[in-house]
This record gives C-alpha cells, structure tokens and sequence, in this order.
C-alpha cells in the first residue's frame, strides 16, 4: 500500500459523542471496529472518532453581532442526561459573529459564520502533544472525594493534582483505579487501560455500563470515555493512548468540568516508549529506557491543574496514574520519574494484600503533600477540628509500628497497660476504618461525614478507656 504524508501531527476529533465511547489508543472507536472486522484489529484499518451523522440540537449562547475570541463557549448541546457539552471557539480563531442559528446539527456541519468568513463547527481537532491554552493556572484548594476512606481521611487528593499508584503485582492497583473512576466526585472520567491484560480490560468494559453514578443516580457511562489499549495491541497507539487520553481530558475541563484521568499503568506506557526508542536506534538509557523519560513523564503529570479556562470558567484535570514496577521494586526509572513530580504518593504493599487487608495501601511510607492546602476546605464544609483528628490518627499508627517491634520480641502483655491500649485502638483503626471492601454495596463508598464521624468514634473510644483506667478499671 502507498504511503501518504498528511504533514499533520497525531490529532484527536472533539465534539459531541465522545462520551460512553470506548477507544482504542489513536480513538478508532473499538465498537465500530467490531462490526467491521470481529473482535481482533486487522492492519490499515480505521473509523471516525464519532458518528458524523449523528445530529445534536444545538442552542446558541451567544448572537449576531457579537465579537467573540478563542475558547468561548458559542453554544450548548445535551449530550447525555448530566452532561451539557459546550461548544467553544477553537483556539486561535476569534472574530465577529454574522449567523448563527439554533437547530438539529451533526458535527461537521457549520454552526456559526464569521464576518470574514470563517466557519465553526461543533467540532473540531486538536494534535494531543501539545497541551490546550487555558488563562492562568490555579493552586488546588479543593479535594477530590473519592469515598475511599484510606485516602481521603490520611492521604487527600486535590482537584487538579497528580498522584502515583506504584504498587507489585496483585496488590490492587486496577482495584483501586476502577473504584476511584466509579466513585469520585469528579463530573468526568476518562479511564486510560494503557498496556493492561485484555481480561482486565474486559472486566472493566463489561462492568461499567452497568454501574450507576451514585452522585446522580445516572449510569456511569454517561460520565465517562474509555480508551483500551491492551497489552496485545500495537506499541504505537500504546504510546500515544495516555496523549489522546489527556486531550480529551483537557477539552472538557475547558468547558468548566472537574475531570479524573486514570491511567493504567504508566509502566506499560513507558516499555512502550522504550520498545519504539530501540527500533529508532536511540541510545539508551538507564534500564534500556529512553534518556528523555523523565521528561516526558513530568510533561504527562504537568498537565494536570485547576485553570482558569479560556471562557472565564474554572476547570480541572486530576491525573492518577498507576505504575507497575517489576518485583515492587520502586527504585526504578519509572517508579522514580513518577515521585519527582506527583505530590500525591499512594503506596500499595504486597505485605497487606497476602493478608487480605483492602486496599492495600501501606499507610507509613504513603504521602501527600496537600494537606496544608486543603484543609481550610475541610475545615469549612466537614468539621473544624478534622486536621487535628487526621494528625491523632496518623499520630497513632505511627506509634503503633513503633511499638511491634518490641511486641514481636517480648509480647503485647509485658507492655504497660497505656500502650496496650494503643495498639487495642489501632487495631480498630487499621481494621475498622481503613479496611474497606470496594466489592460491596453499602462499603464501597464511604461519604466523607461518615468517615469523620467513625474516626472520631474510634478516638473516643480512646479516651472513655483512658478515663475508665484513670478510675482505676484496671
């Protein structure tokens, strides 16, 4: 076959009918590969991002005459039950309007005219590298609740931050991810299986239509755009996949959404990177990766941020990535590329997973360094002592690692009756509270009052028995 130049960069087409889509790596829309050649990806063959048939009733907010500039919304169009889609100017075109009209549209037809003859339609194309202008970037000051108890309580998030899932084989990585694209108080999700086995990917495309929004009562898919790029599909799109997914994700934040982007994992990104870098003859750098990895690691995570979107609105893209380091090990390239530029780091323990505590998310070596940030939220909307309440909690695991190396050597019952009372609470701590099950109705999420609430029933438990022991109970 002959091969054409397009002298165009890898692009992705944004527009109404993105949602509930699921795409492979380049967004071929696998449904539609489906019926065209069965269920494996035959050579040269591609499909449009979207049905271009397809109409929408488009409603205009803005009229003739009106001068309007790149990145402002030009109009709506409803296309799921909770999602408005908002049709903007694309960037870098600005002008007067002379018509624009309300009706039943698809997205290649024009919508709006210009005075100098520019046409707009609703939707447009945008190369996924390069990441879309937006007018200021914000400091996070809002958590995204993700109704996992370990992780909002000990280790927030932050709207428009980064955080690393590194974690060894079987410890709940794609888990935790699937739980966190279910339940998070994100208006958005684009779930990224980048490089994962096909049975786990399968799992999450039959599971998801099903699910249901709890934040809406809606189905979930129509929150949501999938992009599967299984471990036996090409090395290419592979590496592009986390691109195309992040310039989704971008396009409705510039809409004035909160998106949550998962990717996993990353580890399978960068082999990827990896394999294309030897077949370029590049030199090598350490553990055979590209000498620019790091680099293009930071790019991914640094485009993740709480804006102030061309349109004047707030948006936000988080970014939680997972990362599968061979045997555990989170010396490794990516493992080490990842920590040096998340804020957020959920470390996920092989140790708690064999002893089925879920999720397994080892809370000594775990961090975020959001807190500060984020607690005047929290102070507002939850409870006015809940920094404190975090740092007891915290405070009291800590001591208890402390303390079982001396249990380990002489035993619980040669300690004094206060530090046996210690590990007795963060016991509770470690098995009532931060063990969840993610498969269970009522478990799965867990609102963030509750969490406040059982924390602090846990340490009033600590202080009834201190005063009972100071009462000479025992």
């Amino acid at each position: 076959e002959p091969v054409l130049n397009t002298e165009e960069t890898l692009s992705v087409s944004l527009g109404p009918g993105l949602l509930t889509q699921i795409y492979d790596g380049i967004q071929r829309p696998l449904a539609t590969l489906e019926e065209v050649m069965g269920v494996f990806i035959t050579r040269g063959v591609d499909a449009d991002a979207f049905d271009m048939e397809k109409t929408w009733t488009f409603e205009p907010q803005v009229a003739k005459g009106d001068e309007v500039v790149s990145g402002q919304v030009i109009g709506h169009v409803q296309e799921t039950e909770t999602i408005v889609h908002k049709i903007m100017v694309p960037p870098g075109k600005s002008g007067k309007v002379k018509s624009i009209e309300s009706g039943d549209f698809n997205v290649t037809q024009t919508v709006c005219v210009f005075e100098d003859g520019t046409e707009l339609q609703m939707m447009q194309k945008w190369p996924v590298r390069s990441p879309r202008p937006y007018t200021q970037k914000y400091a996070p000051d809002t958590p995204l609740v993700t109704g996992m108890r370990i992780l909002d309580f000990l280790f927030p998030l932050a709207k428009g931050g980064a955080a690393g899932i590194p974690g060894p084989f079987g410890s709940g990585k794609t888990v935790t991810q699937q739980s966190l694209a279910k339940y998070s108080d994100a208006q958005l999700v684009v779930y990224i299986g980048c490089g994962e086995r096909g049975n786990e990917m399968t799992e999450v495309l039959d599971e998801f239509p099903h699910l249901i929004d709890p934040n809406t009562g809606k189905p979930l898919m129509n929150r949501t755009v999938m992009i599967a790029n299984t471990s036996n599909m090409p090395v290419a799109a592979r590496e592009a996949s986390v691109y195309t997914g992040i310039t989704i994700a971008e396009y409705f934040r510039d809409m004035g959404y909160d998106v949550a982007l998962m990717a996993d994992s990353t580890s399978r990104w960068a082999e990827a990177m990896r394999e294309i870098s030897s077949r370029l003859e590049e030199m090598p750098g350490e553990e055979g990766y590209p000498a620019y990895l790091s680099s293009r690691i930071a790019e991914f995570y640094e485009r993740a941020g709480r804006v102030e979107t061309l349109n004047g609105d707030d948006g936000s893209v988080t970014v939680i990535g997972a990362v599968s380091p061979p045997g555990g090990d989170i010396s490794e390239p990516v493992s080490q590329g990842t920590l040096r530029i998340v804020k957020v780091f959920w470390g996920l323990d092989a140790g708690l997973a064999r002893q089925r505590h879920f999720p397994a998310i080892n809370w000594l070596n775990s961090y975020s360094l959001y807190p500060q940030s984020l607690d005047q939220w929290f102070r507002d909307n939850i409870a006015q002592d809940f920094p404190e309440i975090r740092t007891q909690i915290s405070g009291l695991l800590q001591i208890e690692a402390e303390l079982q190396e001396i249990v380990q050597l002489v035993g619980s019952d040669a300690l004094p009756v206060d530090q046996q009372l210690t590990l007795e609470v963060a016991r509770m701590i470690r098995e009532f509270f931060l063990q969840q099950n993610g498969f269970h109705d009522v478990d799965a999420y867990c609102d963030i009052h509750l969490q406040y609430h059982m924390a602090k029933a846990i340490l009033s438990f600590q202080e009834a028995a201190k005063g009972a022991m100071a009462d000479g109970a025992l």
